[in-house]
C-alpha cells in the first residue's frame, strides 16, 4: 500500500445513507499525482484499500477540493466501526488496466 492515514467516518444522508472517510491533504496530494494514470471519468479514482483485515477495491470521489473514500456496510460491520469512529486506512491508487472489468483484481 502506498498511503496510510487515519480519518473519522462521516455519514452523508441522501436517498440512502452513505459512509465516507475524507482523505487528509497529504494523501489527496498523492492521489492527485497518480490520478491521470488511473481516473476513468467524473474525477473518480480507483483504489485498493485495507482497513484492519479487510481488503477491497473501490473508487475515491472528489469532494470539496479533496477526495472521500466510500466505506461499505460489510466492511464497517466486519471491522466493527461506525459513524464518528476514527479508523486507519492503507490504500494504493489502481492504474487503469490494473483491474479486471468487474473490479475483482488484476486484469488479464
Amino acid at each position: 500500500m502506498d498511503a496510510t492515514f487515519s480519518a473519522e467516518l462521516i455519514e452523508w444522508r441522501g436517498p440512502a445513507p452513505f459512509y465516507w472517510l475524507p482523505l487528509p491533504p497529504d494523501v489527496c496530494d498523492y492521489v492527485q499525482s497518480q490520478a491521470a494514470a488511473a481516473s476513468y471519468g467524473w474525477g473518480a479514482v480507483p483504489v485498493c484499500v485495507r482497513i484492519g483485515g479487510t481488503r477491497w477495491e473501490t473508487s475515491l470521489l472528489p469532494r470539496g477540493g479533496g477526495y472521500v473514500l466510500p466505506v461499505r456496510k460489510d466492511v464497517r460491520t466486519r471491522e466493527r466501526f461506525g459513524e464518528g469512529d476514527t479508523v486507519t486506512v492503507a490504500m494504493s491508487v489502481a492504474p487503469r488496466g490494473g483491474r479486471a472489468a468487474n473490479g475483482t483484481g488484476p486484469a488479464g
